[in-house]
Order: C-alpha cells, then sequence, then structure tokens
C-alpha cells in the first residue's frame, strides 16, 4: 500500500524526469533541424516524410540513448530540493528510515526501467530501421569502408578470401575461393581482381587461374576474365555497425550465428549490441542509488554542488563504458562483461556513498 510519502516522491521522480525528458529532445530536434536544413531543402522527402519517417523516430531513439543521464539528473534536482529545504532531516527526525526513504525511489526506477526493456528489445529496432533508412535515402551516402584479409566460409569446405574489398566498388583484390573436403584441398581459384555484377547476380573475375585436384592429377585452367556464379554477396563482407541497432533480437541472433560461422572477425559490435539492450536500463538501479545518496546531505552550495559530483561521476560512467566497449572490440574482452563491467563497478561506488548518506 502506497503512502502519502510513495506517491509524492514518484511522482515528483517521474514528473521530472519527463519534463527534462520533453525539454530536451525539443532542444535537440531544434538543433538538429538548423543543421540539416540545407539537406532537407535539396531532398525530395515530404514535410510528414521527414516528421514521421525520421523526427518520431529520432526522439525515440536519443530518448532512449540519454534516459540514464536524464534520469540521474531528474533525481539529483528532485532530492536536493528536498535536502536543501531539510525535508530528509524531517523525515529521519519522524523515524521514517533511510532505506524507507529510497523505496519509492526505486518503484520508479522500476518503471523506467521496464520502458527502457520494452523500448530496446521492442521499438526501438523497428524505429532505428526507419531512421537509418531515410538517413541513407536522403541524408548521407551508402556505406562504404576498405577492409583487409576477409575469409568467408560461404558453403560447408567453401571458403573465399579477399587480401582487400573495397565496398564503394563492389570489388575484391588478390580474391581466392577454395573447395575442401576434409583436410584435402580439391578446387581452388585464384584472380587478381573479383567485381560483383549486382544486375546479373555474379562475379567478374580478372587474370584468374582454377586448378582442380584430382588424386594425383591436376587439372589447370588461366584466363584473363572470367563471369562465375558465386554464393557471396557484398553485404557479407560487413555494413554499418549501426544497422545492429535496426534488428529485432532474433535478427541480431541470427546474423551473429551466420558471421560466427563464415568466420567473420566483425561480430563485436553486435554482441555489444545484444548485450546492452539490457544492461543499459540496469543501469536506472545505478543512477538512482548514487542520485539519492548524493543528493539526500545538505550541504552548503546546494543544488549546484550536487549536480557537479553527480553529472562528474555520470561522465566518468560513460567513459567507463566507452573504455570497456573499446576493450572489447579492440582487445578481445568478453562483450558480456564488457557491457555488465560499468553497471557493477558503479553499484560497488553507490553502495559506498549510500552507506555515508545521512541516516
Amino acid at each position: 500500500m502506497f503512502t502519502t510519502l510513495d506517491r509524492y516522491i514518484i511522482r515528483q521522480f517521474l514528473g521530472t524526469f519527463f519534463f527534462i525528458l520533453v525539454v530536451i529532445m525539443l532542444i535537440a530536434v531544434v538543433f538538429d533541424i538548423s543543421e540539416k536544413t540545407q539537406d532537407f531543402a535539396t531532398m525530395t522527402a515530404s514535410t510528414s516524410d521527414i516528421i514521421l519517417r525520421f523526427y518520431v523516430n529520432f526522439v525515440i531513439y536519443y530518448s532512449n540513448l540519454f534516459s540514464g543521464l536524464l534520469i540521474f539528473i531528474a533525481v539529483l534536482l528532485f532530492t536536493s530540493k528536498l535536502a536543501h529545504r531539510t525535508e530528509v532531516i524531517a523525515m529521519l527526525s519522524s523515524g521514517v528510515s533511510f532505506p524507507r526513504i529510497m523505496w519509492p525511489y526505486f518503484l520508479a526506477a522500476t518503471v523506467l526501467t521496464a520502458m527502457s526493456l520494452l523500448v530496446n528489445h521492442k521499438v526501438l529496432p523497428a524505429a532505428n530501421k526507419v531512421r537509418l533508412a531515410f538517413e541513407e535515402e536522403h541524408i548521407r551516402s551508402t556505406f562504404h569502408v576498405d577492409q583487409k584479409n576477409i575469409h568467408r566460409e560461404i558453403a560447408p569446405g567453401s571458403i573465399a578470401y579477399f587480401e582487400s574489398w573495397n565496398a564503394e566498388h563492389r570489388t575484391g583484390m588478390r580474391f581466392s575461393l577454395e573447395q575442401w573436403q576434409g583436410d584435402s584441398l580439391v578446387r581452388k581459384l585464384s584472380a587478381d581482381k573479383a567485381a560483383y555484377d549486382s544486375v546479373r547476380g555474379s562475379w567478374h573475375v580478372q587474370d584468374y587461374l582454377s586448378r582442380v585436384i584430382q588424386g594425383d592429377r591436376e587439372l589447370i585452367r588461366q584466363g584473363s576474365a572470367m563471369d562465375t556464379v558465386i554464393p557471396l554477396t557484398p553485404s557479407d563482407m560487413g555494413q554499418r555497425w549501426e544497422t545492429s541497432m535496426a534488428m529485432s533480437d532474433a535478427e541480431l541472433d541470427a546474423y551473429i550465428a551466420a558471421k560466427n560461422a563464415q568466420g567473420a572477425d566483425r561480430v563485436t559490435p553486435y554482441l555489444i549490441e545484444k548485450h546492452q539492450r539490457t544492461s543499459y536500463p540496469f543501469a536506472t538501479y545505478v543512477f538512482t542509488l548514487i542520485g539519492v545518496s548524493i543528493a539526500s546531505r545538505k550541504v552548503r552550495g546546494g543544488t549546484g554542488l550536487h549536480l557537479a559530483a553527480g553529472v562528474g561521476l555520470v561522465l566518468l560512467y560513460i567513459f567507463t563504458m566507452k573504455l570497456t566497449t573499446v576493450a572489447a572490440t579492440n582487445a578481445g574482452m568478453d562483450p558480456l562483461l564488457a557491457v555488465w563491467l560499468p553497471n557493477v563497478l558503479y553499484a560497488i561506488i553507490g553502495i559506498v556513498i549510500y552507506q555515508q548518506a545521512p541516516k
């Protein structure tokens, strides 16, 4: 049964959060419009497309992205006002324990965590799919990237290799396609250059050498150019990592499984995206614990001092999160550990701060 105090804290917590969220998103939209004015003037998209396909999904994406920081600020602002008006001291003096004061905060945090989980796993992938498609169509050019030493298993025992791959021209250099039976190589096609023909769905290879191994015999054929059908497309080489945000949970799992089967070495960003969809919402509890513990103490400087200390901790949290994801991407750190480690570390910091809060 909720008491008057519970309802008051929950109402103030959620009300402050959603008010800050609306204000920040309005500012973000205004700034984004000012930056893209020239793009909007030259693109063929209608006003309704810009609003419904881009900015509605823009708001969904950035609201979720900044929700942790905004939750923290909301807790700091509201609780700091309570402390400044000595209301926290009054609650404690009346016999209400500090853990009991924390109870409605965590009820509100649970509501926000559940909302964030729902958005991350169900709403946001569909919203990102529409937003990214609009950006590709009207705002920025198609994804281009050069890659080195690409290995793909396109079928059991069939290995394709590019020494280098240019996504813009859909062309690979030093191409080879090997067919293995057990530990024996039975066929190999090598070429200096292989270009994908999107109209025919085939590959055009230049300066090629074909070897077919039949026991002790080896059939060799070479030429200057040849068209061949290979179950491999440019999308199999890689894509913008942002596309992971537009995949549903099932699509993300299937993509990771497929790339692992092909021997792809660029699945870490997708694993990070998969685990962050769950880990980031639970950071709400960490932010709430730290925010209440800091702001409940009445100090000289009031809200300003609380905000400075709190925002500093959040910035360190964001830095730690980026540090661990970079470690997972470039240093082999386990992606699951990388996305949960900041939560664990700052939960420990939050417990230490909580123990020092006024009781």
